[in-house]
């Protein structure tokens, strides 16, 4: 039977290892804050790709006044890393860039088809129920590490993404879902 070799620590080697202070729920915040500005950002970037793609002028209209409200959450998160003491930086986001891809694809694939507009607003809305998971878990986090103005910022970004939400609700059941439904029975 073979010995097994075991290796001792000794002071010497421990004391080379630095040794990492366990990750609190203010570290959470702070990686989770780098998660949505990346998000946020990124959104930026694809929203008038996305409104110039939409066939209906009020489903564009829709993603011009978001890139608005937008481009103000991220002026709240950069208020956020500035109360933290820290710089305002994102880190990638495997999400957000998964939803973005899909959008992209649907924009190619369905490009002067029916569905286009349908495909690009379940897309958005893929995007907000993403922001809102985000926002309400940053919220509550904020408010439990005592960061109330923190919260209070959040809080207004979690109502615009919610109302966005909604309307974007309103605009697939009222106009958009019925237009491509409409196009599919005439072509039938």
């Amino acid at each position: 039977m073979a010995k097994r070799s075991k290796k001792r620590t000794t002071k010497k080697t421990a004391a080379r290892r630095p040794r990492q202070a366990p990750k609190m729920l203010s570290d959470l915040f702070l990686e989770t804050l780098k998660d949505i500005y990346f998000a946020e950002n990124k959104i930026i970037k694809t929203l008038p790709k996305m409104a110039k793609a939409a066939q209906s002028k009020d489903l564009a209209a829709a993603f011009n006044k978001h890139l608005r409200e937008t481009q103000g959450q991220v002026k709240r998160l950069d208020q956020i890393f500035k109360m933290l003491g820290k710089p305002a930086r994102g880190k990638p986001c495997e999400a957000i860039n998964g939803i973005a891809d899909e959008g992209a694809e649907i924009m190619k694939e369905f490009k002067g088809a029916p569905a286009l507009d349908a495909g690009l607003l379940a897309a958005a809305q893929a995007v907000e129920h993403y922001e809102i998971s985000r926002y309400g878990t940053l919220r509550t986090w904020a408010e439990e590490l005592g960061m109330q103005d923190a919260a209070r910022l959040l809080q207004a970004t979690l109502d615009e993404e919610e109302a966005t939400d909604h309307a974007l609700s309103e605009l697939a059941t009222s106009v958009i879902n019925l237009e491509a439904e409409d196009e599919y029975r005439a072509a039938a």
